[in-house]
């Protein structure tokens, strides 16, 4: 059955026939000869309703996550190469800092030596 398939448990196939016997009612519906049971029809189409409904939505979920697996995405492409020339920015500054923070520790007698014993 197309319900099992699309793991429709059969209290979800109850509650869609019942919803759509609320919307339509049956006592309305004129049998011509009892061969069909419209009662059976309304609950068989809603379940294919549903059925296909829920196919079209897992469709459409699938194709939207493989479509934005496969390929990144402008902006994020936008968003990493900012990132790395802040990243660069970020290192020349801060060489820029050590050596101004040298410069003056040199000035000062401040400044410490590779070997504290070279003086000796």
């Amino acid at each position: 059955m197309a319900s099992a398939a699309l793991g429709l448990t059969p209290r979800w196939v109850m509650l869609l026939g019942a919803a759509l016997l609320l919307l339509l009612p049956v006592a309305s519906a004129q049998e011509p000869t009892g061969v069909v049971n419209f009662e059976a029809l309304i609950i068989t189409m809603s379940v294919l309703g549903g059925s296909v409904l829920l196919g079209i939505t897992v469709c459409c979920c699938c194709c939207c996550r493989r479509k934005k697996s496969r390929k990144p995405d402008k902006s994020d492409e936008r968003a990493i190469r900012e990132q790395e020339e802040r990243r660069v920015r970020q290192e020349e500054r801060r060489a820029e800092m050590k050596s101004r923070h040298d410069e003056i520790r040199k000035k000062y007698g401040l400044f410490k030596e590779q070997n504290p014993y070279e003086k000796f």
